[in-house]
């Protein structure tokens, strides 16, 4: 592979990406029906029961995964933190070191 091939490689790849990207979240900010806003600790609630209201959210068009009526930067930093509590994190690898042969 030449040198131009691997540029128009790398900007395919690179708009593959940049299309899969999130649009920006019109509600952020804005209350819901009853005047509220979720939060960073509404955000750890999501997160982490992320799969249950996904698998409901397929037979069901009143359950979401993410609350649209957020507060922000804020309520994404507590979701993520919320997947990583329930997922793992990165903590299932690290114990999973190599071990030695002691043979």
């Amino acid at each position: 592979m030449n040198k131009k091939t691997g540029i128009v490689l790398l900007l395919i790849t690179a708009l593959l990406f940049a299309s899969c990207v999130a649009g920006p979240n019109d509600m952020a900010g804005l209350t819901d029906q009853d005047g509220k806003t979720a939060g960073f600790f509404m955000g750890i609630w999501h997160g982490m029961i992320s799969l249950f209201a996904f698998i409901i959210s397929i037979f069901s068009d009143k359950i979401n995964v993410y609350e649209v009526h957020n507060n922000g930067g804020w309520y994404n930093l507590g979701f993520i933190i919320g997947v990583s509590i329930f997922y793992g994190g990165g903590t299932k690898g690290a114990g999973h070191g190599r071990r030695r042969n002691r043979d």
